[in-house]
């Protein structure tokens, strides 16, 4: 292997032009950890906006982009049993995925499903760790309830749709556009609310089910307060980002009154024993489904690695339906 490496690195935070091509030295891995020569990384709104300077690295994570990648095992380090050189496998990275060699705890590397290629297995990681945590984890999500997910047609949205029908759930989304709408539709929501031109609470409060019981939100803001008028009793609400804001003026007695659970999480400052456990019900959990071919993600868009800024510009500008990926020569 050459002792280099070719990366994405940022000229300073900025918008996409500070992305830039380069080359350095090609990491080692340390024990427990493997070498991963990238074939396909992820893109992720995260990367946005740490791209911006809004989101720092943590002290002991690269500080180049990218927390998904997929590709061949090119060492191990010390005490890695599970693993060898030669293995497929995707990964959830601590960052570094825009270049062409990243090292990932060993434990946190999943198998790359049957039949899928590096560019789908790329597109796995980050967003299936992230609903599972939340929906099942930490929302408690169980067959025979609903859930409504704010930004279906999101990499996260499009992952939680097809996770919850496939655990036997009723699923509502919102979304944007009409096109966007159908595409939540076609991977099995039941109902899809363009956001533009309906109020989720109308429809929801007007549907057969009357309310839902966990909804996994994206867009914060006004959407708070309204959370409570369609969430049933002991319902759960999990905030995994907030695009219209976190600060937010909210009446607590109808939460005290109807038992409800707010909550929300962040993947990447999580331990590595977290991790770990997530990538271990994964595995035993939705891989399965993925190696059957149930669920798949939606890839909307590749580029290459020395394109990506165009992809955060088309990441920002909301125009995509599920994943887009890097690819990497």
């Amino acid at each position: 292997m050459s002792a280099s490496m070719n990366c994405i690195e940022m000229t300073g935070p900025g918008g996409p032009e500070v992305l830039v091509s380069a080359q350095r030295p090609r990491p080692e891995p340390k024990a427990g950890e493997v070498l991963i020569q990238v074939a396909a990384a992820g893109v992720n709104r995260p990367d946005c906006l740490q791209r911006l300077g809004l989101y720092p690295a943590p002290a002991d994570a690269s500080d180049l982009l990218g927390l998904e990648a997929a590709g061949i095992v090119a060492a191990v380090g010390p005490g890695v049993t599970t693993l060898k050189e030669g293995d497929a496998v995707c990964a959830l990275l601590h960052g570094g995925g825009y270049a062409s060699h990243v090292t990932a705890h060993a434990d946190h590397c999943l198998p790359v499903p049957k039949g899928f290629s590096m560019v789908q297995a790329a597109a796995l990681p980050e967003t299936f760790f992230t609903v599972w945590h939340n929906v099942f984890q930490r929302g408690a999500l169980k067959a025979g309830e609903s859930l409504l997910i704010h930004g279906g047609s999101s990499g996260i949205g499009t992952t939680a749709i097809q996770l919850a029908k496939a655990f036997g759930a009723t699923v509502f989304t919102t979304a944007g556009s009409a096109d966007k709408c159908a595409a939540c539709q076609e991977l099995g929501a039941d109902r899809a609310i363009n956001y533009r031109e309906e109020d989720f609470v109308e429809v929801i409060k007007a549907s057969p089910s009357r309310g839902v019981d966990v909804i996994l939100d994206m867009v914060g803001g006004d959407y708070l307060p309204k959370a409570v008028k369609v969430l049933r009793p002991d319902g759960r609400h999990v905030s995994i980002a907030f695009l219209q804001g976190s600060k937010v003026q909210m009446d607590f007695m109808a939460v005290m009154l109807k038992r409800l659970t707010f909550t929300g999480s962040t993947l990447r400052s999580q331990t590595v024993a977290f991790k770990s456990a997530v990538a271990s019900a994964l595995r035993d959990q939705v891989w399965p489904l993925l190696d059957q071919g149930k669920i798949a993600p939606v890839i909307h868009q590749t580029f290459p690695l020395a394109h990506a800024a165009e992809a955060h510009r088309l990441m920002e500008s909301s125009g995509h339906i599920g994943k887009l990926v890097l690819t990497v020569d």
